[in-house]
């Protein structure tokens, strides 16, 4: 389904603006560094330009709904000019990655303009070793994760050479702002169109009765998860503080190799191995501050995409959310992957994600004033730590105007009270780690940053030793 003029927000993307704030910014992005000098700015406009039709939300811009009747309204921005939100600066002499790091830091920490469609993309020249980058930011309203790599590959090429895209036989228009009474009208819809959905689906129960039961008893289970996971709250650490405007960025560099052989010797999946690297990392940086780790299991908020294969490229979220524990109170590597490839296991086969889901459905039919406090609900320090996000990308090289694309370094957002956020990204073999955090809060990232490369290296060093250990002679079994 296309984007269209007069959609109205959903109850999740609607919660991604309730919960922004001064401290807190609800924009997502990556940096993406690519190979060779830049093109011409007037060329990247030019590709933009040639592709934007793709992206009809990219033209848009939130319009509230009169009365507080209901969420925001996606609307043609009739004042959208590209030059706004494509920007182009350079760093200083020599240029180097902590330099860019750090611009990329000083530019997540403005919020996006709300008057005006919610996303900016910025061109870095400048950058040593022949090299330049682009920095994407989009308000979580607009995209996801999984749609956000869709987004990126309207932008980019397959090969060295520019895909010919087919334009609209018409320049794009801004249609005309609606009316108040329009807005009003077309909220009305919206819940006709819920209503008919909810009556459509009560039909199919009822044709379908031991089916219906048995999705009953799932919600109901998955329900009971999500009170349990708030009555039995995440504990209180120095990542869940008062946060501000100002952010740091630091990045961790791996392979996906690297990530499947621990996988392949000690079990699970990459996103098993993912968490069991952070939680590595933060008991290292909790320790350093002082913190006893005995007993202590924190808690990570870990998305779940329930986007199916034909709503790939839709805008919008399409999300659910688990709450994976992180045990930093075991101290051997092996056994903190083992405990939480089994955790992991339990919370896919539990009906935690299912519950979370069942809220947010709920949501599309509560008022603002309720959803606000939904939203504040999803959002608690009572429910999670940190933010631990894993996307699948593109295991084949991109390019921009013939620029092969050498990294790309997811960054996520920090709701309230929460100081870091971790998100990972596999692309072409490689997979990064974007760690974003609370400039006052973590003037020590970097000794998040040194331990996940140390978990990472410790893990692959017992995992090639288990793997010479089982081709040795001496582990096969005597003969008779």
């Amino acid at each position: 389904m296309p984007a269209r003029h007069h959609d109205r927000l959903s109850a999740i993307d609607a919660g991604f603006l309730h919960q922004e704030g001064p401290g807190a910014h609800m924009h997502i992005g990556g940096l993406i560094v690519f190979e060779g000098p830049p093109p011409a700015f007037d060329e990247v406009l030019d590709t933009i330009r040639g592709r934007l039709h793709l992206l009809p939300r990219y033209r848009q811009r939130l319009e509230p709904a009169p009365l507080g009747s209901g969420n925001p309204t996606w609307i043609d921005d009739p004042a959208f000019n590209l030059l706004y939100h494509v920007r182009r600066i350079a760093l200083p002499a020599p240029g180097s990655r902590a330099q860019l790091r750090e611009a990329t830091a000083q530019i997540f920490s403005e919020r996006l303009d709300r008057t005006k469609p919610l996303w900016e993309l910025w061109v870095i020249e400048g950058i040593a070793d022949d090299r330049w980058a682009m920095i994407s930011k989009t308000h979580h309203a607009l995209i996801d994760g999984l749609s956000g790599i869709d987004i990126g590959t309207a932008l980019l090429d397959v090969g060295p050479e520019p895909m010919d895209v087919p334009h609209p036989d018409e320049p794009w228009r801004a249609r005309p702002v609606p009316t108040p009474v329009d807005l009003l009208a077309e909220g009305a819809k919206g819940l006709v169109r819920a209503g008919l959905l909810g009556a459509a689906r009560a039909v199919e129960a009822v044709g379908r009765p031991r089916d219906a039961a048995g999705r009953v008893r799932e919600v109901g289970e998955g329900l009971g998860e999500m009170a349990w996971a708030l009555l039995n709250p995440a504990p209180s650490t120095p990542l869940n503080v008062p946060i501000g405007p100002h952010r740091r960025y630091l990045a961790v560099e791996s392979d996906l190799a690297t990530l499947k052989r621990i996988k392949d010797a000690f079990g699970g999946t990459v996103n098993d191995v993912v968490l069991a690297v952070v939680t590595s990392a933060l008991r290292g940086w909790l320790r350093s501050r002082g913190v006893r780790t005995d007993g202590l299991e924190l808690r990570a908020m870990v998305p779940v995409s329930i986007r199916s294969a034909d709503e790939r490229g839709q805008m919008g979220n399409r999300l659910t959310t688990m709450r994976g524990p992180l045990p930093v109170y075991i101290e051997d590597p092996v056994q903190r992957l083992t405990f939480v490839r089994e955790a992991m296991r339990g919370l896919k086969e539990s009906k935690q994600a299912l519950g979370a889901e069942v809220i947010a459905s709920a949501q599309e039919f509560a008022p603002p004033t309720l959803l606000a406090q939904a939203s504040r609900l999803t959002f608690s320090t009572r429910l999670f730590n940190l933010l631990v996000t894993n996307v699948p990308g593109p295991q084949f090289p991109l390019y921009f105007r013939g620029r092969r694309m050498e990294r790309a370094f997811p960054i996520a957002f920090l709701p309230k009270d929460h100081a870091l956020a971790i998100a990972i990204l596999s692309y072409d073999g490689g997979v990064t780690f974007g760690l974003i955090g609370d400039h006052d809060a973590l003037p020590d990232l970097d000794v998040v940053a040194d331990g996940l490369a140390a978990a990472i290296d410790e893990l692959d060093a017992l995992a090639r030793r288990h793997a010479e250990e089982q081709a040795s002679p001496a582990a096969a079994p005597a003969s008779a």
